[in-house]
């Protein structure tokens, strides 16, 4: 299993210029259709001839594969001439999710969050967006997928890390990074944080979860599949799931949520 400290290299872009030492809670983000209203592969697309891909590669994929397919999206994008430029515009023109630019600019404004991107998307998209919209300097690290464009003009992405969890992608297991993130923060910290919270969408968004305790909290998104995984586990598994979950449908959810939270002692 590759750790953290040997892709940090590649997955950190910025350095927040408040200290993150005196951050009092974690916050991971997922990107895709939560930081984002759509997902990067897929509005990748509008960049292709007639914004629309082949029936082979439009087909059904294997969830745990779906890294190997998102690089056969982009080999088709190559060889039908779609330019780098071209794809950074499709990437630039992806809406933030409704709310997102309130919650983004909620956490910019203070000190009390070190925020952490952790996401199967890659980092050319992450980072082209994020530079686009201006929220680069909110993360500390971005986890993810490294991805460069070849000699050919052909972006090919490499997998995140190794590791053995049979229920997330092959490429990536959110709470891998999760664990060994926070037990790393805390050695540097001398003390941990008061409270990790984690917003997304997906399914793969279920696994860091359920690593969290009772102190920690969870914002999916509503009627995303993340919020249905989380509604059957409270169901079929009584007190299984840890963390407080607060659904979202926008960011000012979440913002007043925080808010709240600010008012503790």
């Amino acid at each position: 299993m590759v750790g953290i400290n040997e892709v940090n290299v590649i997955c950190t872009f910025w350095k927040r210029t408040t200290s993150s030492m005196a951050a009092r809670f974690l916050f991971l983000f997922d990107f895709d259709e939560t930081l984002i209203d759509e997902n990067s592969d897929n509005s990748v697309v509008r960049a292709a001839p007639f914004q629309k891909l082949p029936a082979s590669l439009s087909k059904n994929h294997q969830t745990r594969f779906f890294l190997e397919h998102s690089q056969q999206i982009l080999k088709f994008l190559n060889e039908s001439g779609v330019t780098e430029d071209a794809i950074r515009a499709a990437i630039q023109q992806i809406p933030a999710c409704p709310g997102g630019a309130g919650l983004l600019n909620f956490l910019l404004a203070r000190g009390d969050f070190e925020c952490i991107i952790v996401s199967d998307a890659n980092s050319y998209f992450i980072e082209t967006w994020l530079r686009h919209a201006g929220a680069h300097k909110l993360f500390t690290k971005v986890f993810t997928n490294p991805a460069e464009f070849n000699t050919n003009g052909c972006l090919i992405l490499r997998p995140f890390h190794s590791h053995s969890c049979t229920k997330c992608p092959v490429n990536m297991c959110k709470q891998v990074i999760l664990r060994e993130y926070v037990s790393k923060r805390e050695k540097e910290r001398g003390k941990p944080f008061q409270k990790v919270f984690y917003i997304g969408d997906g399914e793969n968004d279920i696994c860091p979860t359920l690593a969290l305790g009772q102190n920690d909290t969870v914002f999916p998104r509503r009627g995303f599949p993340m919020h249905k995984i989380i509604q059957d586990l409270h169901k079929m598994q009584p007190g299984m799931y840890k963390p407080s979950v607060v659904p979202w449908d926008r960011g000012e959810d979440i913002v007043d949520f925080l808010k709240k939270v600010l008012q503790e002692k």
